[in-house]
């Protein structure tokens, strides 16, 4: 892919590329030399509950994926480091290739006039409660890495940053667009980020949450759980310090990630936790208002035609 992408840019002066790289990506096998850079003995703690009962205990939605073999990681715990030695391989891979774009740039005298932005769309359990691949609810499937490479000298005093404040993959349209000096359309949802790279911080007015949803809707699991399609989902407001996950009939969950980080105890029926679950509740409703598709919201039609008032005002 990387190679494409050289071959794509090497006689364009202006050029959008979207480089997708599959790795990490089942099947996990790493070539040389990657596959013996990591020993499974040397790799992070594996977080879970001490079995896979007391693990299935804290929701019937957890229960039944831990259920499915498919959704189960490997028995043997061995294999299960092989696996992630295998996926640490990978991701070295993916700076190496990364590694010779950005040099590639260089040379070129392009470095000093792109801007670079490194996601991905989705992390891994890969152990973690039990589980592998992305699903659920936990961390691990969501938070992501982020590394945007701002070209602009303004930029130059904050390099290396680390902005700790919550963002969201929907900011990273409104961050190109803000770059290029384009008008950032009404109906989206996410905010520019460019102030991270230039002041190396976030303005104050800034989410105090993150959010997201999953849909697990399939045969399989609407008649394991007793549920319609319209009923197979989750969103979940995380903030700091708290985790609050919400389902349309099954019943919601709460981790104080402050005592709690790994996410092994259920708080929401914890008299303690009441407040907490009542204003968790409420401020999912009012982002989800807040951010009700906003498409022809504002516009006015007037002699002079279609008028955007939040704009005008």
């Amino acid at each position: 892919m990387v190679d494409q992408v050289l071959d794509y840019i090497k006689d364009r002066q202006d050029w959008c590329v979207h480089l997708s790289l599959l790795r990490p990506h089942p099947p996990w096998v790493a070539p040389e030399p990657y596959n013996r850079m990591y020993h499974p003995n040397d790799l992070p703690p594996i977080s879970r509950a001490k079995d896979l009962e007391s693990e299935r205990a804290q929701h019937p939605y957890l229960d039944y994926l831990l259920q499915q073999k498919h959704f189960r990681c490997p028995d043997d715990e061995k294999k299960l480091r092989r696996l992630q030695s295998s996926y640490f391989g990978l991701m070295t891979e993916v700076d190496h290739n990364l590694g010779r774009l950005f040099d590639a740039l260089k040379a070129s005298g392009e470095w000093s006039n792109t801007l670079i932005i490194f996601s991905s769309d989705h992390g891994e359990q890969m152990g973690d409660h039990w589980l592998i691949g992305k699903l659920g609810y936990f961390d691990q499937s969501y938070a992501i890495p982020l590394i945007i490479y701002n070209p602009s000298s303004v930029a130059n005093d904050h390099r290396g940053t680390r902005v700790d404040q919550f963002t969201e993959n929907v900011d990273l349209m409104s961050t190109m667009l803000d770059w290029l000096d384009l008008e950032i359309p009404l109906q989206c949802d996410g905010r520019s980020l460019l102030a991270a790279t230039e002041k190396g911080q976030l303005p104050s007015a800034w989410r105090s949450q993150a959010h997201w949803e999953f849909d697990f809707s399939g045969r399989q699991s609407e008649s394991s759980l007793g549920l319609s399609p319209r009923e197979c989902k989750l969103n979940v407001l995380r903030s700091e310090t708290l985790k609050y996950v919400h389902f349309p009939t099954l019943p919601p969950l709460l981790f104080d990630l402050k005592n709690d980080p790994n996410e092994t105890l259920n708080e929401a029926n914890n008299p303690h936790y009441n407040a907490a679950m009542i204003q968790s509740a409420t401020d999912m409703v009012s982002w989800r208002m807040l951010h009700d598709d906003q498409s022809l919201t504002h516009l006015v039609i007037t002699n002079e035609g279609v008028v955007d008032r939040s704009v005008s005002q």
